[in-house]
């Protein structure tokens, strides 16, 4: 990793990075933990300065000199969850004061774990450090007593989960205000049942950004949200309309070669749809399927088990590292077809296709919808081996349903499905980790869009 903190903090120059060598820090440590504060006989080493994840961050002056370090990484042994701690935070004594030291360490630790992936950062400070990582913005748990000396629990709160839902979908209770999509017994769905029909209509569209940049990756795309939307209803899938906007009749011919390659290997025709030229790129895309009995995205109670099916086939996007996970590329049509009959076989009571607003984002959408709330259980998400929990929990996942309540045993062909949380009464989403805390992950509902009947 490049330099993560250069900074002008007074005279001289300070400058943050990950150590190479130990040395100089470990020496550093004893000085101020063994000789200068007696909180430990000998040494202060641990078995997290053995975990070889572990990075310790050192604040460097111009000249080299060694004036404090903190070390950061995840919290327990085996997979890492996103649950990063600091600590052994120590800053020389001659160093102390004007230059801010360790306040700036702090904030370099934090901005570490994050990048990392985090989604929990604690740290356990001796208590007459509590008010200064308070004004830095972090939260005080409890008091606990480390080697007979007061200290407090903290923890910097990740808002990487809130963020991305308050961006994506918090807005559309307000605008969506007595329009009544899908009617009051599917409030917040991903299609829309076709009054008087057994049609589900579903619609989304792609981001012009993206259209203009990966044009065919943004037509195969427009096939698979939709598709996912219809899936997650129980709906199979009987055909597309799409709307294509680009500068030229070249730009206009690789988003409909993406189209035309998705649609094909899902099998689902192109019944028609409108092109335009010489405009900014756009597309969007309405896929029409058929359910006898749709499954609703609100059917969830609180006491109902959560599940994830997600396939975990695939790598990150190319130029969409920790956003879009493609697990769809390169399976067969069978493999597909199986994926997209998933919820259709197992009637679960509550359904709801991972979208834009991640794993943890639309577990709120599906609580929402069923008038309460959910508790994730970090451990237990099923998660691609190459993927940061904090990038998995926030990215679109390619395949990924999220059901709960009573369901019928179903094959999701090169899926995986783990029970990974519960609904619970309330509003918003908790995650819960390994040591059994909760955090929170989405404050309150969604989108605001209410409840289903």
């Amino acid at each position: 990793m490049t330099d993560l903190v250069p900074a002008l903090l007074g005279a001289p120059r300070l400058l943050i990075r990950p150590a190479e060598a130990l040395g100089d820090y470990h020496r550093l440590r004893t000085r101020v933990f063994v000789e200068e504060q007696g909180l430990f006989a000998g040494s202060d080493r641990d078995d997290r300065d053995d975990d070889p994840r572990t990075v310790v961050l050192e604040a460097r002056a111009a000249d080299g000199t060694l004036l404090g370090g903190v070390r950061v990484g995840p919290a327990a042994d085996g997979p890492d969850l996103g649950w990063w701690v600091g600590g052994r935070l120590a800053v020389d004594p001659a160093a102390r004061g004007a230059q801010r030291i360790g306040p700036a360490l702090v904030r370099a630790a934090c901005a570490y774990a994050e990048q990392a992936g985090a989604l929990r950062f604690d740290a356990t400070v001796q208590a007459r450090w509590q008010r200064m990582f308070e004004r830095l913005g972090w939260r005080a748990i409890r008091p606990v007593t480390i080697a007979d000396r007061p200290h407090v629990l903290m923890r910097w709160p990740i808002g990487r989960i809130a963020a991305l839902v308050e961006a994506t979908k918090r807005p559309l209770g307000g605008l969506l205000r007595g329009m009544n999509p899908g009617g009051p017994a599917y409030v917040g769905d991903d299609g829309a049942p076709v009054p008087g029909s057994d049609l589900i209509a579903a619609c989304d569209a792609i981001l012009p950004s993206m259209v203009e940049r990966d044009p065919d990756w943004a037509g195969w795309c427009a096939v698979l949200v939709n598709v996912n939307d219809l899936a997650a209803m129980g709906a199979t899938p009987v055909g597309l309309l799409n709307a294509v906007g680009a500068r030229d009749a070249a730009a206009a011919a690789r988003i409909l070669g993406g189209l035309r390659r998705a649609a094909a290997a899902y099998g689902v025709p192109v019944l028609g749809g409108h092109t335009q030229l010489g405009v900014p790129a756009a597309l969007s895309a309405t896929a029409l399927g058929r359910a006898e009995r749709p499954v609703p995205g609100g059917g969830g109670r609180p006491g109902h088990t959560v599940r994830l099916t997600a396939d975990l086939g695939g790598g990150w996007r190319p130029g969409y590292h920790g956003r879009q996970w493609d697990s769809t590329s390169r399976r067969t049509a069978a493999e597909l077809r199986a994926l997209l009959g998933y919820v259709a076989a197992a009637r679960p009571a509550a359904a709801k296709d991972v979208s834009m607003a991640g794993i943890a984002g639309t577990l709120g959408m599906l609580a929402e919808a069923g008038g309460c709330a959910a508790v994730l259980d970090v451990a237990a998400v099923p998660r691609p081996a190459g993927a940061a929990m904090g990038d998995w929990l926030t990215c679109f996942p390619g395949f990924a349903m999220l059901t709960a309540g009573p369901a019928a045993p179903a094959s999701a062909g090169p899926a995986v499905t783990a029970a990974c949380g519960e609904l619970v009464p309330g509003a918003g989403v908790r995650l819960r980790w390994p040591d059994g805390e909760l955090t929170e992950a989405v404050d309150g509902v969604v989108t605001g869009l209410g409840a289903a009947a």
